[in-house]
C-alpha cells in the first residue's frame, strides 16, 4: 500500500470566487481526498485540462461542475485512477426537461401566439395598408411562379375575356358588400388554382378556367373566394405566414431576402385556411349564389371535379382535398339549393368560350 500522501492546492467551491488555499490528504483506507470541506472519492476526481498555461494539476469532482481544486505539483496523479477518464453528462434530465421547454415555447409561438396576434393586427391594418400588401404580395407570386427568372408569369387579358370575367364579378357582388373594391386577374399558368390576397385581390389560374366545364362552376368558386375576402382571411394567413417564417428564420438562420418570399408566396398560394374558415366560405358561397341567380350545386360538381383530379392534385385541388370533410361539403352544396329554385343564366354560349380563351389573341402585360 502507497504512503499517504499530502499536498497543498486553492480550491474553489464555485459559489464564490474567492479561492481557499487547502491541504490534502488521500485516506488510503477510505480512498478517498481530504482536505478543509473536502471528502472526494478518488474514484471519482477527473482532472481537466489547464486552458492557461499548462503549468496547473486542475481537478474536479464527478457530479459536480463547478467545484475545482488547483494543485502546483503532480505528485498525486498516480493516486487518481480515473483522472483521465471522461465525466460522463450530469444532469441529463434536467437539460432534456430544458430542451422540450425549448421546443415546447417555439410552438407555442407559432401555433398559439402568432395566429393570435395575426388575427389582432389584422383588424388594425387600414384598407389601403391591406391593398398595398395584396399588391405586393402577387408581384412576388408572379415572380416565383416563372420558371426562366426572366419575367413574371403574365396577366390574361384578352379583351372579351376579361369581359366575360367582370359579367361574372358584377353578378356576385351586386348581392353582396364587400370591405374593399375587389382587383380579379387570371394568370397565365397551367396550375389548377384560385385564391384570394390581402386588399380585395382574387386570382384565378388559365388551369382552373381550362378545367371548368360551365361558368357556373368557375362563378362557385369565385363566390367561395370573395367569402375568403370578406372575413379577411387572407390577410390574416399572410401575417401568420410571415410571423411563422420570421421565427424559424431567428432559430435556423438564413431566411433573409429571397428566401422569405418564395416561402411567403408558397404559402399564400396554397393557403391551408382552417376548417372553420372553409366551412364558413363554403355557406357564404351558397348563399351569395342563391342571391345572384345561381345554384350552389355547382360549387358541388366542382368540388366532384378535384375529387376525381385527385390523384395528382397539387395548389387549389390539394388544399381542398386536404379536407377530410369533402364529402360532407360536396352535400352541403347540393343540399343548399332551395326546392323549386331556378337558376338564371350566367354567361351566353359565345361569352363563356372567349372567357376560356382569355389567355390567347392578346398580348399579356
Amino acid at each position: 500500500m502507497p504512503p499517504p500522501l499530502e499536498t497543498s492546492g486553492d480550491f474553489y467551491d464555485g459559489e464564490t470566487a474567492a479561492a481557499r488555499p487547502v491541504t490534502l490528504r488521500i485516506d488510503t483506507d477510505r480512498r478517498v481526498l481530504t482536505g478543509d470541506g473536502i471528502d472526494w472519492p478518488v474514484d471519482d476526481i477527473r482532472e481537466v485540462m489547464d486552458q492557461a498555461g499548462g503549468d496547473l494539476i486542475v481537478l474536479r469532482l464527478k457530479g459536480d461542475p463547478v467545484a475545482r481544486l488547483i494543485l502546483r505539483h503532480g505528485d498525486i496523479r498516480p493516486r487518481l485512477p480515473n483522472r483521465t477518464r471522461s465525466a460522463p453528462l450530469v444532469r441529463r434530465g434536467r437539460l432534456v426537461g430544458w430542451a422540450l421547454a425549448a421546443v415546447a415555447s417555439v410552438a407555442l409561438i407559432l401555433f398559439v401566439l402568432i395566429p393570435l396576434m395575426a388575427d389582432q393586427l389584422a383588424e388594425y391594418i387600414p384598407p389601403s395598408g391591406e391593398k398595398a400588401l395584396g399588391e405586393v404580395t402577387l408581384t412576388q407570386i408572379r415572380e416565383a411562379l416563372d420558371d426562366t427568372d426572366l419575367n413574371p408569369v403574365t396577366f390574361c387579358t384578352a379583351p372579351n375575356g376579361e369581359q366575360a370575367l367582370r359579367k361574372i364579378q358584377a353578378r356576385l357582388i351586386a348581392h353582396v358588400p364587400t370591405p374593399v373594391d375587389l382587383s380579379v386577374h387570371v394568370l397565365d399558368h397551367e396550375m389548377v388554382n384560385a385564391f384570394a390576397l390581402p386588399g380585395g385581390q382574387i386570382v384565378f389560374f388559365r388551369g382552373l378556367i381550362d378545367e371548368a366545364e360551365t361558368p357556373e362552376e368557375l362563378a362557385a368558386v369565385f363566390a367561395h373566394e370573395i367569402g375568403h375576402v370578406v372575413s379577411r382571411d387572407p390577410t390574416r394567413h399572410a401575417l401568420r405566414s410571415a410571423g411563422s417564417i420570421g421565427v424559424l428564420g431567428l432559430i435556423f438562420g438564413d431566411f433573409a431576402g429571397g428566401a422569405v418570399v418564395l416561402l411567403l408566396a408558397e404559402q399564400l398560394i396554397e393557403a391551408q385556411y382552417s376548417q372553420g374558415a372553409e366551412a364558413a366560405a363554403d355557406v357564404f358561397a351558397h348563399d351569395l349564389m342563391i342571391r345572384a341567380g345561381l345554384s350552389p350545386a355547382a360549387l358541388a360538381v366542382m368540388f366532384e371535379r378535384f375529387r376525381a383530379l385527385g390523384g395528382d392534385a397539387d395548389g387549389f385541388i390539394g388544399h381542398f382535398l386536404s379536407h377530410p370533410g369533402l364529402g360532407n361539403r360536396i352535400d352541403a352544396a347540393r343540399n343548399a339549393v332551395p326546392a323549386g329554385f331556378q337558376p338564371r343564366p350566367l354567361l351566353t354560349a359565345d361569352e363563356w368560350r372567349a372567357l376560356q380563351d382569355i389567355c390567347s389573341g392578346e398580348t399579356p402585360y
